[in-house]
């Protein structure tokens, strides 16, 4: 007798199931993924990879691409003259020695005094927190042309700078803030009478194109404005990153600390900074490289001058692209690659000092 009814059918194999729900998930993923890698890709590894193949012809960013003689390549001649020989050497060296003076004066110090604000703007007993936090902030969401035109304004020979300076001290002599190329480490050493005409011989030994003399100058009084107006225009920025960071840490923490005895001095150094180091690495971090770019104040306030003491690296790539008698966008190209190593090296390297390794333990 046969049966009535058909055979029921096969299940799916299970493997099948797992494929798909593994194939489900790789596709969302893919796709949330997607933007972050698309902006990624056409806002920064596109541009330099276009930037690094320019920097290997002579196109001088004004013939049109489209032209047969729009330029021609010439392999590695334009970092060859950016770094070892040519007029193009001394400038390059020059700006390096700036942006490294810059890049030393700027980030600890903006690092320092944005952990001390905001550990104080975080304390509950102080009054009117909001306002003094706004009023830190202010200046980093401030236009830094603006705010670039106001130090033009207060350091000028005339301003209030040094009106209020020769109020407090009548012998004062107004300072030229804003066109003095003495370095201030060599201002220091001429009080003790050192000058390079006593250091004889030793002073005119030449490192990387530069004497020592030179190398050891510090930065100009110009740039030591420059200086004070990027920390006084970063540290509202840090600031609130590390005071979000300080209100992630369980008040319970400082109350077992106090039971046990330990004074305020003792809870910053053994509970505040080591939970802040994954803070301070990535403060450090964008510190350091916002330094080494650091274009707008100079091209503000002084342009490279007086006598190249403000000529950083971010604008020697402008000064090279777009110079009224002979632009040259390949040798620009060249200098940015360049930059961008440094800043790649030197960020390797401060993490390796900061303990960025081990930040996130």
């Amino acid at each position: 007798m046969q049966a009535s009814a058909s055979a029921p059918p096969a299940p799916k194999p299970k493997e099948t199931t797992l494929a798909q729900k593994k194939l489900s998930e790789a596709i969302t993923g893919y796709s949330f993924m997607a933007p972050a890698v698309i902006i990624l890709f056409v806002f920064f590894i596109l541009p330099l990879a276009i930037s690094f193949y320019f920097s290997l012809t002579n196109w001088n960013g004004i013939r049109p691409l489209t032209s047969p003689d729009a330029y021609e390549m010439v392999g590695l001649r334009n970092y060859e003259r950016l770094l070892l020989s040519g007029r193009r050497v001394t400038e390059f060296y020059i700006a390096l020695k700036n942006t490294l003076y810059y890049a030393l004066g700027v980030v600890p110090l903006q690092t320092v005094i944005a952990l001390v604000l905001a550990v104080i703007m975080n304390q509950k007993w102080l009054r009117g927190r909001g306002f003094f936090r706004t009023a830190f902030y202010f200046p980093s969401i401030t236009s830094s042309v603006v705010i670039s035109l106001i130090f033009v304004f207060l350091f000028a020979t005339g301003g209030p700078v040094n009106g209020l300076l020769k109020a407090i001290f009548p012998n004062y002599t107004n300072v030229v803030w804003l066109s003095d190329a003495n370095g201030v480490i060599h201002n220091f050493l001429g009080l003790f009478g050192i000058t390079r005409e006593t250091l004889g011989d030793f002073g005119q030994t030449e490192i990387l194109h530069l004497t020592i003399w030179e190398w050891i100058s510090g930065p100009s009084v110009t740039m030591l404005t420059i200086m004070l107006l990027a920390v006084w225009t970063t540290i509202g920025t840090m600031m609130v990153i590390f005071l979000a960071a300080l209100q992630n840490v369980p008040s319970s923490v400082y109350e077992a600390a106090s039971v046990d005895g330990a004074t305020g001095w003792q809870q910053f150094f053994g509970i505040t900074l080591p939970i802040l180091r994954p803070t301070t690495f990535f403060v450090v971090t964008i510190g350091l490289i916002g330094a080494f770019q650091v274009f707008d104040q100079v091209y503000v306030i002084s342009k490279g001058e007086p006598a190249n003491t403000t000529l950083t690296l971010a604008y020697l790539v402008y000064r090279s692209a777009f110079d009224p008698q002979r632009p040259e966008m390949g040798l620009a190209s060249a200098t940015a690659i360049v930059l961008f190593i440094i800043i790649l090296v030197a960020s390797l390297i401060q993490r390796r000092l900061t303990g960025g390794d081990k930040a996130n333990e």
